[in-house]
This record gives C-alpha cells, structure tokens and sequence, in this order.
C-alpha cells in the first residue's frame, strides 16, 4: 500500500493518538537539544570548563533509564496515557526552573531530574502508537514517530536562531531557551480531551483479570521467560544511542568551536540535517514494511558510513566550499542515522511481549543510553587530545566514533530477529494461555 493509503487507513482516534505521541517525542527532544547550542554560553557564564558543561548531556542520558523503569511500571499498571500526561508536564516543569540556574550545581541537578523525565516519554509513546495504529502501517508510522526526535532537533536550531539574532540583552540569553522550553506542557490538554487509551493494554487487563494475573507478576514472568531478548536488545540500543548521540549532539559545539561559525551558519547547517534526518526516517521506516526491519537498518549504516568525511570536513566535495560540503554531508549523514533509528518504535515494540510493551521498549532504549551516555564526553576528550583544549579536532574525533557506531549497529542488527508481521493482540491472547498453564 502506498503511504498515502496507509494515512487513510487511520480514523481519527488514531490520528489523535499517534499525533499526541509524535508531538511529545519532539518536544521532549526539542528541551533536550537546546542545551546543545549553547553549551558555549552556559561554560561562560558559570565559569567552567567546556568538557563540564557537555558532561550535563551525558548525565541527562545516563538518568533516562530511571525515567523509564519508572514511568514503563506506571504505564503497565494505570496505562499509557496519564502516565504520559504526568512525564511531559513534568520535564517541561524542568525545563522552566533550569532557566533560574544560580551556579552549575543547580544546572547540573536540574539536567539529571530532566533525564529522569525524558526517559519515559519515548517508552510511553511509542507503546501507545504502535498498540493503536493498523499493523500494516506500523513501519511508515514508525519512521515518522522516531522523526519526532530530529524534528526537536530542528525547532530547537530555529529557536536558537530567534533567540539570539532577534531578541535585545538580555533577553538574548541560553535562560530564555529553557524558559521557552515550558510550551511543551500545553500539550496535555490535546491528550486529556482527544486521545484514548491503548486498545491492547485494555485487552491485557481485562485478560489478565480473567486468569487472576497480577501486573507485577507479568512483567516478572515476562522477564524470566525472555531474558536473551532483553539482553539483546539494550545492547542493539546501546549501539544506536552511540550512533544518534554521537553524530548530533556534538554538532553545534563542532560548528561554533572548530570552524568559528555564528549563529546564522550553525543553524542552517543543522536545519539541513534534520531535514535529511526526517525524509530519511520516514522513508526507511516505510520501506521497512517491505525489506524488514534488521535490512532496512543495515543498508542505512551502510549507506551512512560514506558520508562521513564530508559530514566531519575531513573530506571536501570537490567543486564546493567548506561549509556547503559539511552542510551536504550533514544531509546524507543524518538521512542514513534517522533512516536506521525510523525503523526502531516498530521493532522494539514487535519484539516485547504486551504484558512489559509500556516498560521494556522504553527501558531498553533507555538503557542503551545509559551505556552509550558518556560518548558525548568522550568525543570532546579525544578532540582535545587529538588537537588542543583550546582548539580541539571535533572533526576526526566524530568520525572516529560515527564510524564505530555505524560498524556496531550493522553488526548488532544482523545477528538478531524481527518480528514485523506479528499481531499485538492474537499474540496476548497466546501469551495468557501459556501463563495460565
């Protein structure tokens, strides 16, 4: 089926619900990558080093899986819906009060608790999503609902430029970001009067009421039974959030901190590449439907290793300047990671069994953060070693680490199993006959 006919197959509770999540992705993401672009400002302002303030990034990811355990064992006991309510009030509270940081320590606890928030946005969403919408637009819905990510990632570019191309001092400030960052709890209402809550997780309910099963007791009998599954898959993310993080988050400080571009230069190029990142997503993500799930990422990673000498300026596009072959790169890049990320919502939520669908997703994807957190930092220490602490060489040091990343998720997809043509609902129904035996 086409992408169009896949979009009309949806009524519209469906198209509230996956709007809902889709809009709670990105701007979760949108809070999270404003911090990127002012990491300058923020190391000068507070009077400590770079490396400290890029460490805040990997202390946000490092507390994501708590977030998601959290909200994931919510979301399994009271559903996907108020649980998703409560976490984007609450990061987008966090937000707000990062915004009146007195001193590092402050903006240090803050960026943690906001970890602990973001953490179990994805899970929740993605859950909600996936158990509402047809199985045979899963893939196309996927690749649009991960884009959400990249398409933060760019509101967060353009606010950045408002900010500070527009506004008088000292309005023109990294605070007035975060206070921005408060919008996203407006969402809550659009959730509250128009989406409903997943028609599987009701199902699970009632037939776990049928057989006397306890919430508790499921996800313990679901770990117990899957344990290689689960292993798998935090390492499969752990890769993935290496390859994501690694390739993004470092961006703004490589632009403004090596090649010296200001705020009109680093917004475009990064607006370029999630414009790569949001085309590639949601067609990778389609497609997938068709060449499967571990296909779709392989060929991405792949096609994706190609460009990263002109993504890092290692390599110029022969013909063009500097700054239009990075800019190109950046597309192509980003297109191949996003491509590969848009399968993930459908493929982690295929592979968990529905009785953990609201924690173990999120959970694992999260805990693929925790262990992938600290390439962010590690990408600023190699540059520094690799050039100065005064001028470090972002350039190599993002190669280096995109270039493993790609490596390790192609080697990780290829070895593992998809599960794309499951249904959510016939499955549950074998699953609660195996329990009750």
């Amino acid at each position: 089926m086409s992408a169009w006919a896949l979009m009309r197959l949806l009524n519209q509770e469906q198209r509230n619900t996956f709007l809902a999540s889709f809009l709670g992705w990105t701007l979760d993401a949108f809070d999270y990558f404003m911090l990127t672009f002012v990491t300058l400002h923020i190391s000068s302002d507070f009077h400590v080093a770079l490396a400290a303030v890029v460490f805040s990034l990997t202390l946000t990811l490092a507390m994501r899986p708590v977030g998601a355990l959290l909200f994931g064992l919510l979301a399994e006991r009271f559903g996907r819906r108020v649980p998703l309510m409560i976490d984007i009030i609450l990061y987008s509270i966090i937000e707000l009060l990062t915004a009146f940081s007195p001193n590092y320590t402050y903006f240090i606890i803050m960026r943690a608790l906001f970890g602990v928030a973001m953490g179990g946005e994805w899970g929740l969403g993605s859950s909600l999503a996936m158990e509402t919408l047809p199985r045979e637009s899963r893939g196309l819905f996927s690749g649009i609902l991960q884009q959400g990510y990249a398409f933060g990632y760019l509101i967060a570019a353009l606010v950045f430029f408002g900010v500070f191309t527009f506004l008088p001092a000292p309005l023109n400030s990294w605070r007035t970001m975060f206070v921005i960052g408060v919008l996203p709890a407006f969402l809550v209402v659009f959730i509250r009067a128009r989406v409903p809550e997943s028609p599987v997780w009701e199902n699970r309910q009632a037939l776990n009421r049928q057989k006397g099963i306890n919430t508790w007791g499921a996800i313990w009998n679901a770990v117990k039974r899957r344990p290689i599954v689960f292993l798998y898959i935090i390492i499969l993310m752990t890769a993935f959030n290496s390859l994501s993080h690694g390739t993004q988050d470092n961006l703004g400080t490589f632009l403004q901190k090596q090649l010296a571009l200001g705020v009109s230069s680093t917004t475009i190029i990064t607006v370029i590449a999630n414009i790569g990142a949001i085309i590639g997503g949601i067609l990778f993500g389609y497609y997938s439907q068709y060449w499967g799930r571990r296909r779709a990422i392989i060929i991405a990673c792949i096609l994706g290793i190609l460009m990263i000498p002109f993504w890092s300026g290692l390599i110029r596009i022969p013909g063009i300047g500097l700054l239009a072959s990075i800019a190109i790169g950046a597309f192509l890049l980003q297109f191949m990671v996003q491509g590969a990320w848009g399968v993930i919502p459908a493929h982690l939520n295929e592979l968990s069994p529905t009785d953990v669908r609201g924690t173990f997703p999120g959970l694992a994807y999260q805990l693929g953060n925790l262990l992938a957190s600290f390439v962010v930092t590690l990408e600023v220490i190699l540059a520094q070693n690799l050039g100065s602490v005064a001028k470090p060489d972002l350039g190599k040091a993002l190669a280096i680490f995109a270039l493993c990343s790609f490596l390790a998720v192609i080697l990780f997809a290829a070895i593992g199993r998809e599960a794309r043509e499951i249904d959510f609902q016939e499955a549950d129904q074998v699953e609660i006959k195996t329990e009750g035996s």
